[in-house]
């Protein structure tokens, strides 16, 4: 199969075929979301495939995962530290995915702000929860608690 390509500039004000995809950001700030999706998603292979591994292969694998494996995993701040990256870089990851795919397929300004301001606003939310929730859970305080010897 044989492919050719043209230089940026001989391309630029020609439609681009369909299939083809976004041309690599020039500069600002579509530069620095361009690679922060590539970054990001190499740092979440790398924490979610371990979270694989760790959590439901090693050991007994997800038969052992239950709320006392949680709680005793969560006594570390390295574990607390990881699942919040992995919940934080997967939400930015996401979100700016949802928002080039808004860019690329939304053409009426105001439905595009009014769509991005809503996955914007779901996933500050998200984050918040999730942030309280890794960083503010006890296990104590849960009915039926019952003490690990």
């Amino acid at each position: 199969m044989a492919t050719t390509t043209q230089p940026r500039e001989a391309s630029a004000g020609t439609p681009r075929p369909v299939g083809a995809g976004r041309e690599r950001p020039v500069g600002g700030f579509e530069l620095w979301a361009w690679l922060f999706m590539r970054i990001s998603g190499l740092i979440l292979l790398v924490l979610a495939v371990g979270h694989v591994l760790i959590m439901h292969v090693v050991d007994e694998g997800v038969g052992r995962v239950d709320f006392g494996f949680v709680a005793v995993r969560w006594q570390s701040p390295f574990w607390r530290t990881w699942d919040w990256a992995m919940l934080v870089l997967a939400l930015v990851h996401g979100i700016n995915g949802l928002r080039t795919i808004i860019l690329d397929y939304v053409r009426p300004p105001g439905i595009r702000l009014a769509a991005n301001m809503l996955f914007y606003v779901i996933g500050f939310m998200l984050f918040v929860l999730g942030t309280v929730t890794v960083f503010t859970f006890d296990p104590t305080t849960w009915p039926g608690y019952v003490p690990i010897p």
